[in-house]
């Protein structure tokens, strides 16, 4: 199973505010023996939006969406799942009767008298509008529900809050309500050598040959011109599953060790 990441708001683009939903789930996937696939971030931008979930419901994969489910002018998540799915909008039963419950609860510890046909209170619903058929996701903070909808080509996109108080518990509750089956059912393991003085084309044939003889590895190259420590040098390494990294591993040292190449520290992750 593939996961993927979308992240919604005009504010991330602009640099009003930081992302970090991304840096968090890749810890809350590693934590479970799983890994991020993609991710993307999208303004709110109502067709650029429906464009990238509907292809989010055709992958096939698991896609976590942050932000955007509102309910103010700026909020078109909701509406633009809906679309892409080709269903309409309905006020979920279940969330209507959370919010609902939010509200009154508001309305105690303020000392008010709740009102749930209150303009306001009215406008409230709105975020527990949900495309016809999904399901919530409880949300521990405030019981406002994000929601989770399935596409015709079994892709399942997990709508939460870009609040991370909100999202980061709800994403985890998702992750272990419907995902545990897939948990640590591969040992996956990362090792690469610090590389001196060699330039990345020079190595690429090294690289193309360790990952067409095993299958599932993937090598990877990340070149540094200023390091603190190490100046000028490559981490070359591999990663994939645990036996046949190892593997291909010491197949990559034994052709680094071949050319001659001034090899550092090793790392394993």
């Amino acid at each position: 199973m593939n996961f993927g990441l979308i992240i919604v708001g005009d504010e991330i683009l602009s640099g009003k505010r930081q992302d970090k939903h991304l840096p968090k789930v890749i810890e809350l996937l590693g934590a479970r023996g799983l890994a991020l696939s993609w991710a993307q971030y999208v303004g709110d931008d109502p067709q650029r939006l429906e464009r990238l979930l509907g292809e989010a419901f055709a992958s096939g994969e698991t896609v976590f969406s942050c932000g955007g489910i509102g309910a103010t002018p700026d909020d078109h998540t909701r509406q633009c799942a809906a679309r892409a799915l080709g269903q309409p909008l309905a006020l979920h039963p279940e969330a209507r009767a959370l919010i609902l419950e939010r509200m009154a609860d508001v309305a105690r510890e303020q000392g008010q008298t709740f009102e749930p046909e209150h303009p306001a209170n009215r406008r409230r619903l709105e975020m527990g509008v949900f495309p016809q058929g999904a399901r919530i996701i409880p949300n521990p903070y405030n019981k406002i529900p994000g929601f989770s909808a399935d596409g015709p080509a079994g892709g399942t996109v997990h709508f939460v809050p870009g609040f991370p108080v909100m999202a980061w518990p709800m994403i985890e509750w998702v992750l272990e309500t419907h995902c545990a089956h897939l948990f640590h059912r591969v040992s996956h393991v990362e090792r690469s050598v610090i590389v001196y003085g060699a330039m990345e084309a020079a190595l690429t044939p090294l690289m193309e040959e360790i990952e067409s003889h095993f299958a599932g590895v993937r090598v990877f190259s990340l070149p540094s011109v200023d390091h603190p420590v190490h100046g000028r040098h490559i981490e070359l390494g591999v990663k994939g599953e645990a036996a046949a990294s190892e593997e291909a591993y010491a197949a990559l040292l034994a052709g680094l060790r071949e050319r001659d190449c001034p090899l550092g520290p090793e790392l394993v992750r």
